[in-house]
């Protein structure tokens, strides 16, 4: 967990490497699903319609989408993974108290509370702002990669050989604004709910370099 640009995407790639676990990454499902959609088509939950396309404009202006439309994707998601054999690691989600108190019940049942691991990323807002307005991710394989002198004007991923693209309208600096703002009252609350559900949240700085945080995350796994 932890706010925009705070590492999350990249500590998940090393640890789901490292661990032989499935990324699950929230905002890739919506972009597929996005992707796929056709004019007029719905997804009822619970008794109501979410326009698909309604979705996608609410989550390219930087806005959450609607917490039962996310969290039927992702249920449904998980509970796929889990008939294929494959353990988890999920970068920011559950992102509102809605999707965790309806996520976590299932993510227990499945695979067990004991082995259930929650890390918080701490950030400050002007570094999230600047790095996801300098932020660039590989075409292919969504590698994000870092904003240096050295990487400044890479165009191409030296990981898989795809173009670096930045994420139009997500990382626009109006944009990152309200993603602060909807993380700081959607998503915050949503560590309150773990540790009243009796689970360890451990804090890392996520401001050194990516090798740093990921050793600091070592530490407290065996």
């Amino acid at each position: 967990m932890g706010p925009p640009g705070s590492g999350k995407g990249t500590q998940a790639i090393l640890l789901s490497e490292k661990f032989n676990l499935y990324y699950f990454e929230t905002s890739k499902i919506l972009e597929e699903k996005f992707a796929l959609a056709k004019r007029g088509e719905k997804i009822e939950v619970e008794g109501k319609k979410y326009s698909i396309l309604k979705e996608k404009e609410r989550w390219l202006k930087g806005e959450l989408c609607s917490p039962p439309f996310v969290t039927f994707l992702v249920k449904e998601k998980i509970k796929q993974l889990f008939k294929e054999g494959k353990n988890l690691i999920l970068a920011g989600s559950p992102r509102t108290v809605y999707e965790a108190e309806r996520i976590m019940p299932q993510i227990e049942k499945l695979y067990g509370k004991k082995n259930i691991k929650i890390f918080l990323l701490e950030i400050s807002p002007k570094e999230t702002l600047q790095r996801n307005s300098q932020r660039k991710i590989c075409e292919l394989m969504r590698h994000p990669i870092i904003f240096s002198p050295q990487t400044k004007n890479l165009k191409i991923c030296p990981l898989d050989g795809s173009r670096l693209i930045k994420r139009k309208g997500l990382d626009d600096p109006k944009t990152i604004i309200k993603r602060i703002e909807a993380y700081q009252k959607e998503t915050l609350p949503v560590i309150e709910y773990f540790k009243k559900q009796k689970y360890k949240v451990i804090k890392i700085n996520g401001s050194p370099p990516p090798a740093q945080v990921f050793n600091d995350i070592l530490k407290h796994l065996k």
